[in-house]
């Protein structure tokens, strides 16, 4: 159970976050975490936060397993990579306009939020850091949730898989083109999906 404060909102989850939550999709969808779902829930969030943050969750699931097999030197902590998954943009509850367009607000209203329902701050981190990647103190779990962020609609962002490479061949002493040729691969494939969860996302309103 999430660590609810005094003052913090009841659950109020509406039949449209519910379908968002638990629809299956195509192909099926991996539920969220309990405490994903009871934010959610308690936050009466958007609909379409919901289907968000399964369908992002989803696909760092699916790279983390990837990890693991093409980069098993290279230690991680998965359960950090899915928990930031599945809330790294809580604060989209506070500026639901972000859902369909661009801004940043939710980056610190999220961070707050999650520490306001007792999350600890080295997991409320990825409200803040799945968007600011170049930040000093980045972890490679960090990086993660951003490529999963990017990579669940087909977008590839140039600066931000040169620094996962970076990461990866430091650690494995692989040369750098063979470490970029086999996290290519694994998000060619994981792109490869985007018209589906795109659709998906699309199927839940706004508000409602």
């Amino acid at each position: 159970m999430i660590a609810e404060r005094p003052g913090t909102l009841a659950p109020m989850t509406s039949d449209a976050l519910r379908r968002a939550l638990t629809e299956p999709g195509d192909p099926p969808l991996l539920p969220l975490p309990g405490v994903a779902v009871e934010l959610l829930d308690a936050l009466a969030a958007p609909p379409r936060l919901g289907a968000h943050l399964r369908l992002v969750h989803d696909v760092a699931w699916r790279l983390t397993a990837a990890f693991a097999d093409r980069f098993a030197a290279v230690p991680f902590d998965r359960q950090a990579v899915l928990f930031g998954a599945a809330v790294h943009d809580l604060g989209k509850v506070e500026h639901p306009g972000e859902l369909t367009g661009p801004g940043s607000a939710h980056e610190e209203a999220g961070y707050q939020l999650l520490l306001r329902f007792g999350v600890p701050e080295e997991r409320a981190r990825f409200a803040v850091t799945h968007a600011a990647w170049h930040s000093p103190g980045v972890q490679l779990e960090d990086l993660m949730v951003s490529l999963a962020d990017k990579v669940w609609k087909g977008r590839r962002v140039t600066d931000l898989e040169q620094l996962v490479v970076d990461r990866l061949a430091a650690i494995t002493g692989q040369e750098r083109w063979q470490t970029f040729l086999d996290l290519d691969d694994v998000l060619a494939e994981l792109a490869a999906g985007a018209d589906r969860r795109l659709a998906f996302q699309a199927e839940h309103p706004v508000y409602g």
